[in-house]
């Protein structure tokens, strides 16, 4: 069992054009969610899980973000600057991989969350991650568990925990927007527009991409009329 990761990525720099018009003036990872910020549920997890600095990357209306993070502690946040061209999940982790340092990070998306149920998910993680076996580590969600997702599955898991894709399946498991992945991945790769989607594939065909189902529930936003649901979600959590 290796030390719960001390950094992570914060994928916050996409446009949100599926949740206009709130997104007209607004940032996605600052849309609020029972009283919280989609950006705020996942530093708040962070925190929790003893994270104690956080990149999180800018590029659409990006002061707003840099000033909403300005004042928090924990985890410490440093800003990536995107505003000169988004560069995508991989491209963006590249390009802040200096300020993530050396050892095995958390990887967040700002417009998803979780209500943990029990042991904090992110802990779970951590716990389950096993650099021998793994290049990456993924949190998944099975559909019941999930609120506002209009899509099928993702992946496919064996017993072992071992990941592929699920090609069209009707059962499996959602990528819940959380990871854990080495540095290593990344080095020397250049800075420019690539998906983290490219990593899993090179990881499912090295037998090294694996998935841990959460515990509680996941909560994606993508248009206005999740939001609703969303705030269900959250205060169905709250009460069980």
């Amino acid at each position: 069992m290796m030390a719960a990761p001390k950094t992570a990525m914060v994928l916050a720099a996409g446009l949100g054009m599926r949740m206009r018009p709130i997104t007209d003036n607004l940032p996605k990872p600052l849309v609020k969610i029972a009283g919280k910020t989609l950006l705020d549920w996942g530093l708040d997890s962070l925190a929790e899980a003893g994270v104690e600095t956080a990149v999180v990357n800018v590029h659409y209306l990006p002061d707003q973000i840099v000033a909403h993070v300005a004042s928090r502690k924990e985890p410490k946040v440093l800003i990536s600057d995107e505003r000169d061209g988004l560069l995508d999940s991989a491209g963006g982790i590249v390009k802040a991989l200096k300020a993530l340092g050396t050892e095995p990070f958390f990887i967040l998306n700002a417009d998803t969350f979780w209500i943990d149920r029990g042991e904090p998910n992110l802990t779970r993680l951590a716990d389950a991650w096993d650099h021998d076996r793994m290049d990456i580590l993924i949190m998944l969600s099975d559909l019941a568990s999930a609120t506002g997702h209009s899509g099928g599955v993702d992946f496919l898991r064996d017993a072992d925990g071992r990941l592929k894709r699920a090609a069209g399946a009707a059962e499996g498991f959602i990528y819940a927007g959380a990871a854990i992945v080495h540095p290593r991945l990344f080095a020397g790769k250049p800075v420019e527009k690539s998906s983290l989607n490219r990593y899993f594939d090179e990881a499912i065909s090295a037998g090294r991409l694996f998935g841990l189902p959460l515990e509680g529930s996941w909560i994606t936003v993508g248009t206005p009329d999740a939001i609703a649901p969303a705030e269900a979600a959250v205060a169905k959590a709250g009460k069980e």
